[in-house]
């Protein structure tokens, strides 16, 4: 089977976000079987939103390199192909990917650029004409459910929920520390802190136990708002604070009430996305590196799932964002991608030209 043969050739898979690009490549048949690569270094965004000829200075050798090593291993029904006509492929003649899928952070507002250039320029350097532009939120889901209705719940520093019943996405909260991103790391590390002032202070609400771990942490409490308000990673410094709590709530009520209520927020904002249940069964999964707190967070977590969502089945989410750049394109290279297409959050180029077919 030629790479451009439906079901055959490689996929092309890649995750930018904040620490970096990921990309991996898989035969379109077995998206599972991988060969990735990464950097570490953010794709730089300015006036004009996220950079494209950024982002392209770093994928193409990276996405050569790994075509380079994925057809000398000679993997799934792409070994031995040839690139398709035109296409710059990778090097020493090993096969183009027959489609690429770009999940980024911040791309539903930030992405025009991408969306102007990335397509034409794939096709120049790649050969590819198959194109999937997708918001992080929607590879999330992707890598976590795959092509099923559901709701994912993405909770670490921030918190975002996204859900779809595969006709239209749902998108709640990821608004950030200030404005939303409520039951995340930084929301929980923040209530957390202001317990812990409340105490240092004499105020009703106070927790001494946190209030402890405080200056363990930082060092004296009086001192935190001149370590804090500077700092251009706020959000993270907070979410420092957030396993704290958890190491707290054991025995701490008021650390108990805080994980307590970021659980509430978190199933709350998977009930604003979650199909309902007229649409038949509903799938939820939870990921993200909050998770990690363990029993502290899910135990509540569970429950008010449970009580908010009864019609929904919780599942263990399948794998992370880059495994869902490359479950959309396999899909998009055999025909088979259910996804809602939508301009910002999940955009499709399929024509010879790359000119783009969706609304």
């Amino acid at each position: 089977m030629t790479a451009g043969g439906a079901g055959g050739g490689w996929v092309l898979g890649v995750d930018s976000g904040g620490s970096g690009l990921r990309v991996a490549v898989a035969p379109a048949a077995d998206p599972s079987r991988t060969v990735t690569t990464a950097s570490r270094e953010p794709v730089r965004t300015g006036p004009a939103g996220i950079d494209a000829t950024h982002l392209l200075e770093q994928l193409l050798p990276m996405a050569r390199a790994l075509l380079e090593r994925a057809g000398a291993m000679g993997a799934g029904s792409a070994a031995g192909a040839a690139p398709a006509p035109g296409a710059g492929g990778g090097a020493a003649g090993s096969p183009g990917p027959v489609a690429v899928a770009i999940g980024a952070a911040g791309i539903a507002t930030l992405g025009d650029e991408l969306r102007a250039v990335l397509p034409e320029a794939l096709e120049a350097a790649l050969g590819v004409r198959r194109v999937a532009l997708a918001a992080d939120a929607v590879t999330a889901y992707a890598g976590a459910i795959g092509q099923r209705p559901g709701a994912v719940v993405a909770a670490g520093t921030g918190m975002i929920a996204i859900g779809t019943d595969l006709t239209d996405w749902r998108r709640a909260d990821g608004w950030g520390h200030l404005l939303g991103d409520c039951g995340g790391g930084a929301w929980i590390g923040r209530a957390g802190l202001e317990a812990a002032m409340r105490a240092y202070d004499g105020r009703r609400g106070g927790s001494a136990a946190l209030l402890a771990r405080l200056e363990a942490v930082f060092g004296p409490a009086d001192e935190l708002p001149g370590l804090l308000y500077p700092r251009t990673d706020r959000p993270a410094l907070l979410a420092s604070f957030a396993p704290e709590v958890a190491r707290c709530a054991t025995d701490d009520p008021v650390a108990a009430r805080i994980l307590a209520e970021a659980a509430d927020d978190i199933a709350a904002a998977a009930v604003a996305v979650c199909p309902p249940p007229s649409a038949g069964p509903c799938e939820v999964a939870l990921t993200g590196g909050l998770l990690k707190m363990g029993d502290p967070l899910l135990v509540p977590l569970r429950k008010a799932l449970s009580a908010q969502l009864p019609h929904a089945r919780p599942v263990s989410a399948a794998g992370d964002p880059l495994s869902g750049s490359l479950t959309i394109a396999a899909a998009l290279a055999t025909g088979s991608l259910t996804l809602p297409r939508d301009p910002r959050m999940l955009r499709v180029t399929t024509a010879p030209d790359g000119s783009d077919r969706d609304t």
